[in-house]
């Protein structure tokens, strides 16, 4: 953090195998970059807020005085990234630093503890090594969280049963072993549920996102009727009878109602009830209010944005790797400064500078 820092040390080199070491590089925890071990996390830091040039050229020269090139926070961020991914997928999780209280999962004006499951997935801008354009990527997220959301952790992967085993990781980490119900509030996309229940159990209660639900009311309104006034008439009597009668009552009322009909008006009505036939045991909404549950997916959502936010700027693409290395920092960063902080007091940061061969080349 002071500026440049000449170190000597003493370099080894085998004849027999025409390699080369320098074994204290271990010990000051140097890499192969020269970013010291109190540097490292703050250049990190840069890479995850901000796109690698920016980070460079910006925030680490405003707020630390020191330039370093683009390049450089790339390679220290994706390969912190990559580490931690790695000790993820080995079942660690992040001890906050300093220590947190235990969270508390008592729900609003209830007496009942409840720990909530959330899980999503958004498109990432994705190309191939040699930097031509390939198709996007689904990158899942998911989090566990208090009922009253001070208590919020994330983790993504382009693997559901990744994101799913991370979460119940994180889930025994933070205490849902001593909670009432777990709970789980999603859009109900495709698999979600079934990667959920495989790594809780099959008695884990879906919540369908009511604002995802309510959407479908709209697309089925504009399909059938053009004017306005009309439609906004029908939505509200129908988010009304599904919030007051939940899935069950809804289609029973949508199958008594005299509504349009022609080709389009046929199809919109088939496409309707079928999805929350398909959803039954997710909307008995009437009985989540009376319980206390929460309804909607606004933590999941919102995870969706801060954590796409750093992977969806204007012209970027990332390959595979690289995306998946900086968004599972990103998500450690918006998990809050006590996971971010643990994160890098447990990092292993003194590891060799590079592999003998590549010190000997």
């Amino acid at each position: 953090m002071t500026g440049d820092v000449d170190v000597s040390r003493a370099y080894y080199h085998c004849r027999a195998c025409q390699t080369g070491t320098c074994p204290a590089d271990a010990t000051l925890g140097l890499q192969a970059d020269a970013l010291s071990p109190g540097f490292r996390p703050l250049v990190t830091l840069a890479g995850v807020l901000a796109s690698f040039a920016d980070g460079a050229d910006d925030l680490l020269r405003r707020f630390a005085g020191r330039r370093v090139s683009a390049g450089t926070v790339w390679r220290a961020t994706e390969r912190a990234g990559q580490e931690w991914i790695a000790r993820t997928r080995a079942g660690s999780v992040v001890v906050p630093s300093p220590p947190q209280p235990a969270w508390d999962f008592t729900a609003p004006d209830q007496t009942t503890t409840i720990g909530y499951l959330g899980l999503d997935a958004f498109r990432v801008p994705i190309q191939h090594p040699d930097g031509t354009q390939a198709d996007s990527r689904m990158l899942y997220i998911g989090l566990v969280y208090t009922p009253d959301k001070t208590g919020t952790e994330y983790v993504t992967d382009w693997n559901l049963d990744q994101v799913c085993a991370g979460l119940r990781q994180r889930a025994i980490a933070r205490g849902f072993g001593r909670v009432d119900r777990v709970i789980a509030v999603s859009d109900a996309g495709n698999g979600l549920e079934a990667g959920l229940r495989r790594h809780f159990d099959d008695g884990l209660l879906c919540i369908l996102d009511w604002y995802h639900a309510v959407e479908h009311l709209h697309t089925y309104a504009r399909a059938v009727w053009a004017d306005e006034a009309t439609r906004e008439s029908w939505v509200d009597r129908a988010k009304g009878t599904l919030y007051d009668r939940g899935g069950a009552g809804f289609v029973a009322w949508i199958r008594d109602q005299p509504l349009p009909s022609g080709d389009a008006a046929d199809e919109a009505r088939r496409l309707l009830l079928g999805y929350f036939d398909g959803t039954l045991h997710r909307t008995d909404y009437p009985a989540y209010r009376a319980a206390g549950y929460d309804l909607g997916s606004g933590p999941t959502e919102a995870g969706c944005k801060v954590v796409g936010a750093r992977l969806k700027g204007a012209g970027m693409r990332w390959t595979v790797n690289g995306a998946a290395a900086v968004a599972a920092l990103r998500a450690i960063y918006q998990s809050g400064p006590a996971f971010w902080d643990g994160f890098w007091a447990t990092h292993p940061r003194t590891r060799p500078a590079a592999t003998p061969k590549t010190l000997a080349a």
